[in-house]
């Protein structure tokens, strides 16, 4: 990870050294955001998406919290085109016999959306839209896992228009592929889950749970607690327990993928898109990662170096903590030491403001009661924080009384539905409250709160 003091880091040159940019008038990446329903949709591109992607269950590998039918794809396509945003649909599903014939009924519903493209990964599914609509994009998903500039090239060859490349690959290779193949869009993961398997094609959650992930259905089996045994020799091979902590021994439980670092390095390198992961995860995460993002593709844009608060902005978030995966694989020499790896996002090094996600607001009163859903505890007295759509700028306040359940409460719990709260400041639909509680830094680097 870099302090930049210029827009080119000493990572830049170690790894792009003796390339040239794909395309010298310094194209800006096109930020892509997940949306697992109409809501989030909206949100991501409020708060600064440039695309999204989202799809139907059934050939998408979100079978499960996935609001999208074919009934609603078109919403979907009216609430981007408003914005002047693109919007591609997931097929990215490895489908077993039985989901190919009802496929062309799908696929002629899609295509009348005329998405701006369709993320694919079964060699059958693509063959099929390309023999039925030969002009409708296609993006070859990160399940193909395509870690190379030849594969790269047989997907351009075979007529896709974008490659998203694996989660595996370095900076140095996404360099490579971009200069052997300067014809086809490059796509890469900079923000998400990582899954423990290659790109994703993992057979844990189907050997112990009969769902399959390659169909959409995955149940997370790696990040479950496992309980471990060892044998013991010299005890006659007794089995011992290994234990790692309270919560059990998390052996495949990955560390969250964050490359907002290295955006400097993509964009010199000429990708096309940057991608975030999380169709399944909250309005909150769509909202305060997308504005993240794109403040620092804006930043990039203006020639400015990269600012290392937005580290901490995006630890305003829950996650598992943060790498940067396999983006930096090899370089670890080159790398300098991260002492900020646990940023804290109001500086200082006594104490942790960590947010809790308290809820989306929906529009507001003239009188300044402000209506959303109370996603945690909240009390009266309580340091709020306000981020808003549109602006990167948020506000602090303090909670209020809250109406709700036909009373007035001075404490209410997550989960009881909608309530009421005067803020005494216009805030926009769509803007997110978060709870803040301080906490001594050293206590919140040793639990990972954020």
């Amino acid at each position: 990870m870099t302090n930049r003091g210029s827009n080119h880091s000493e990572i830049s040159v170690g790894v792009l050294q003796g390339t040239a940019p794909h395309n010298t008038a310094r194209k800006i990446p096109e930020l892509l955001m997940p949306a697992g329903s109409l809501h989030k949709l909206q949100v991501a591109l409020e708060y600064g998406a440039d695309a999204v992607y989202c799809g139907v269950p059934r050939y998408s590998l979100r079978a499960r919290e996935n609001e999208f039918r074919l009934q609603n794809l078109g919403t979907a396509v009216g609430l981007t085109r408003v914005r002047r945003k693109k919007i591609y649909f997931t097929v990215n599903a490895i489908p077993r016999n039985s989901k190919i014939p009802g496929y062309l009924r799908y696929l002629r519903a899609m295509a009348d959306l005329k998405p701006d493209g369709l993320i694919m990964a079964d060699p059958g599914l693509i063959m099929i839209t390309r023999d039925h609509f030969p002009d409708l994009p296609i993006h070859i998903s990160v399940q193909t896992n395509t870690m190379n500039y030849a594969a790269v090239e047989f997907w351009r060859r075979f007529g896709a228009k974008r490659v998203i490349l694996s989660r595996e690959v370095t900076l140095a290779e996404v360099s490579e592929i971009r200069q052997k193949c300067p014809d086809i869009e490059i796509e890469v993961f900079v923000h998400g889950s990582i899954c423990i398997a290659h790109s994703g094609r993992c057979f844990m959650s189907n050997y112990f749970g009969n769902r399959d992930a390659n169909q959409g259905a995955c149940n997370n089996a790696c990040r479950d607690p496992y309980q471990i045994y060892l044998k013991n020799p010299q005890k006659e091979d007794a089995s011992m327990e290994l234990i790692s902590s309270e919560e059990g021994t998390f052996l495949m439980n990955s560390k969250d993928l964050r490359a907002i670092e290295f955006l400097d390095e993509l964009t010199h390198i000429g990708v096309d898109s940057i991608k975030v992961e999380g169709r399944t995860k909250n309005d909150y995460y769509a909202g305060m990662v997308a504005r993240t993002y794109r403040r620092a593709l804006d930043d990039i844009r203006e020639g400015k170096a990269f600012d290392r608060n937005l580290i901490g902005e995006l630890d305003k978030v829950a996650s598992r903590k943060y790498f940067s995966g396999f983006l930096t694989r090899g370089m670890e020499d080159r790398l300098p030491p991260d002492e900020l790896e646990f940023q804290n996002p109001d500086g200082g090094s006594e104490r942790w403001r960590t947010r809790f996600y308290a809820g989306c607001i929906k529009p507001q009163d003239d009188d300044g009661t402000a209506w959303f859903d109370l996603k945690t505890r909240m009390a009266e007295g309580d340091e709020i924080e306000v981020f808003f759509p549109g602006l990167f700028d948020s506000v602090k306040t303090v909670a209020g009384k809250m109406s709700g359940r036909g009373g007035v409460f001075s404490v209410l719990s997550g989960g009881i539905g909608e309530v009421g709260m005067h803020i005494p400041f216009p805030v926009p639909e769509h803007s997110f409250l978060a709870r803040v509680v301080v906490e001594p830094l050293a206590a919140a680097a040793a639990n990972g709160s954020t």
